[in-house]
């Protein structure tokens, strides 16, 4: 503290609390800092941001984001197409169970037909009119069943059209792919130059006002220092 922010200070002219204040944002930033974290200003909301700071990760096949996106593409394409394999038997089984219980319902419907005769000509044998019961009874039960396979089967076809949305999400990742691609393409295009990186003169190690490089070892140090080895 200066003599003039004492002063200051002795006289009451300084609020304490706001003093505090900056000093806690001063020490939260610094800590930020050391941290390798910059905070960004707060938009019109008040919000702040925390970023990374550089350098960003190496260009690996881990963090290649167009390499991962064609990735997620193709495997969601192999799976969709797999998972549609299996719904489609799903609609089969379905369809062919109904077509067999349609089969067993007609013979049931013909039962309870011929028992019902023979119930009305034969009125004193029990057992006819049992055997219409039980026909009767097994002939709902055949009923119920065909419903739960045309609910089946109407599930399949949700399934299937629900499955389109997952194909339009793929050509939307794919679409994204190619805007990247486009705009890596222009950015190449934009900063390419007339002569070959081959041909270019090399950077200098260390330019007159740099901080960090002043001790770098060139390569004639590092074959000079090998030879040294060597000779022992």
């Amino acid at each position: 503290m200066t003599q003039e922010e004492l002063d200051a200070l002795m006289n009451g002219d300084v609020d304490i609390d706001a003093m505090e204040e900056e000093a806690q944002e001063t020490q939260t930033q610094e800590a930020q800092e050391s941290d390798g974290v910059e905070m960004e200003e707060g938009d019109e909301y008040g919000r702040v941001q925390a970023t990374k700071a550089w350098p960003p990760p190496p260009p690996s096949d881990d963090n290649k984001v167009v390499h991962q996106l064609d990735d997620v593409t193709k495997e969601s394409e192999e799976k969709a197409n797999e998972i549609l394999e299996e719904v489609e038997k799903l609609g089969d089984f379905f369809m062919n169970t109904e077509e067999n219980l349609n089969a067993v319902k007609e013979v049931l419907e013909s039962n309870v037909e011929l028992f019902g005769k023979l119930m009305q000509k034969f009125p004193s044998v029990q057992s006819f009119a049992e055997q219409k019961e039980k026909n009767e009874e097994a002939m709902a039960k055949v009923e119920a069943s065909l419903e739960m396979m045309a609910d089946g089967n109407d599930a399949t076809m949700d399934i299937m059209d629900k499955m389109q949305f997952q194909d339009i999400h793929r050509q939307k990742i794919e679409r994204v792919i190619n805007v990247m691609r486009a705009l890596s393409n222009y950015m190449n295009a934009l900063f390419s130059g007339r002569i070959e990186d081959s041909k270019r003169v090399s950077s200098a190690t260390h330019i007159h006002g740099d901080t960090t490089t002043e001790d770098v070892v060139n390569e004639d140090d590092i074959e000079a220092l090998l030879a040294q080895f060597g000779s022992k």
